[in-house]
């Protein structure tokens, strides 16, 4: 795995890109406050081919029935390409592309693009699927670790979003397929905002961070002391199944989310 890391600037934002490392984000600093859980396992990582949880890791396509590894018991989880090395395409001083061309245990043929452009209040994650041969269901996400606190100490980050429905999670932490009322948390369930995902992470008396997408789909997991996730996505946990988008030769896959800060 290439240790090689990227970095990107653009006035007092740094991104660091660790492409050897499943092509995230391993870190955001604005002036010079890491925003994101630090380790090997966090950051901010690509779900890709799909988000979240598939159940027993079975998907159907077409007629046959495809098996993913069950890196979740008894579940698979979060795509294939989170701990892979993505290839770097170009990159200059605030902007970057990266690539990972599809491979078992994924069953088809395709590549995956991600493009990162940092502005000095603004990062832009954006993500293709593109099919080379077969078509086949999709998934593409983010998962970001934000650090709960700042390192250099204040108030526990708050979390404010208004979603129209929530997912009920079944015991097997798996949507049921009913839409309910959005209940208070902690979460790790999965959000339903049709007009677009828009959430606002406060550190008060710090810095507020907007994650926005015209996706309508967001999971949020705060259950975790040191970090809160807010997962832009283009379907649910268990997607493959329920709500799949099918990915063709001349149709890619496209989403992106942009996070906007400011100092308080």
């Amino acid at each position: 795995m290439s240790s090689e890391e990227i970095t990107l600037a653009a006035g007092d934002a740094e991104v660091v890109l660790a492409p050897g490392n499943g092509g995230r984000v391993a870190g955001l600093r604005v002036g010079g406050v890491e925003l994101l859980r630090q380790g090997e396992r966090f950051g901010c990582f690509p779900m890709v081919p799909w988000c979240g949880r598939v159940r027993d890791g079975r998907f159907r396509s077409g007629g046959s029935v495809q098996q993913m590894p069950l890196n979740a018991p008894p579940h698979a989880i979060h795509g294939t390409t989170r701990e892979g090395a993505w290839r770097v395409a170009r990159h200059g001083a605030d902007e970057a592309v990266l690539t990972y061309d599809l491979v078992e245990p994924w069953p088809y043929p395709g590549r995956v693009t991600q493009v990162f452009t940092l502005t000095p209040d603004a990062l832009t994650l954006a993500m293709s699927v593109e099919a080379h041969d077969s078509s086949f269901p999709a998934q593409v996400g983010w998962h970001p670790w934000f650090n709960r606190t700042l390192a250099d100490g204040g108030e526990d980050v708050r979390i404010d979003f208004r979603p129209t429905w929530q997912e009920e999670r079944g015991a097997d932490h798996l949507p049921t397929g009913n839409r309910v009322d959005p209940r208070p948390g902690p979460w790790d369930d999965c959000f339903g905002m049709p007009d677009g995902v828009d959430v606002t992470l406060t550190w008060p008396d710090r810095l507020e961070l907007k994650v926005a997408s015209r996706e309508e789909w967001v999971v949020v997991y705060d259950e975790q002391a040191e970090a809160v996730c807010v997962e832009p996505q283009t379907g649910p946990p268990n997607g493959l199944n329920t709500h799949p988008r099918l990915v063709t030769p001349i149709d890619p896959l496209e989403a992106s989310t942009t996070w906007t800060w400011r100092r308080l």
